[in-house]
């Protein structure tokens, strides 16, 4: 199986990220905007919430009712014990940290990962934003996966800072997407990856320790974007 990456072309990623320091700013700049706003539509209020425990610390998250079969299929996972001992095992400051992948309990230092799951795929439930925080679920990309049918367990979660206002216009006008008012506000002041919207199915969005995101994201790593040191998690719903 291939791995279940963003596939993101060198090319896409220096037009959509940029240059300079926009990593460090999200890593740096965003605990006061995160303790001050909420991202739209992610009101805690009757909703389903896991905790990821990790070395790091423990990251809080909402489970979006929008999106049931992933939903259900995160819950189930977790109950079962599947994510306890999996590694973040892709992490790219100003980007985002992936993990899931059930292969990386048992990976030895430098071992490739990416491609362990249970053995099925989600059907796509695309809508929800990648704002800072957003939980996602990876998956192959359309040349092999036309229909954007999301990994079984592997997921990611959203670390990029503030997006700069000429860099969102240029990414609406490539993909003809529409935001609300609000929704814009919240990439320009707090962030997110605009650039992910249409292609992969946002499930859910960090409540609390988008602190411990950012440690994770800024964790050193070797070629390939596995940390150097391992970061289990321990995944329950709470």
């Amino acid at each position: 199986m291939k791995k279940l990456l963003l596939f993101l072309s060198l090319a896409q990623m220096a037009i959509f990220m940029g240059c300079g320091d926009q990593g460090g700013n999200a890593a740096n700049g965003n605990a006061a905007a995160e303790n001050k706003e909420d991202a739209p539509a992610a009101s805690t209020s009757g909703e389903t919430m896991a905790l990821i425990e990790t070395d790091m610390g423990n990251i809080k998250v909402k489970l979006y009712d929008s999106t049931p079969k992933h939903k259900e299929n995160f819950i189930k996972l977790a109950k079962e014990g599947y994510y306890d001992g999996t590694l973040f095992h892709r992490v790219i400051p100003g980007f985002m940290v992936q993990g899931g992948d059930p292969d990386s309990k048992t990976a030895q230092p430098g071992q490739p990962l990416g491609a362990g799951g249970p053995g099925y795929t989600i059907e796509a439930e695309i809508g929800a934003k990648h704002f800072r925080g957003a939980l996602a679920a990876a998956r192959q990309g359309d040349q092999v996966n036309p229909e954007k049918r999301s990994s079984g367990s592997q997921f990611y979660i959203v670390q990029n800072g503030p997006v700069p206002a000429a860099q969102l216009d240029q990414i609406i006008a490539q993909k003809g997407l529409q935001y609300t008012p609000e929704e814009k506000d919240y990439y320009l002041k707090v962030g997110g990856t605009p650039f992910l919207d249409g292609d992969y199915t946002v499930f859910g969005q960090v409540v609390e320790g988008l602190d411990v995101v950012d440690k994770i994201a800024n964790a050193q790593r070797a070629p390939g974007d596995r940390p150097l040191q391992d970061i289990k998690m321990k995944v329950k719903i709470l």
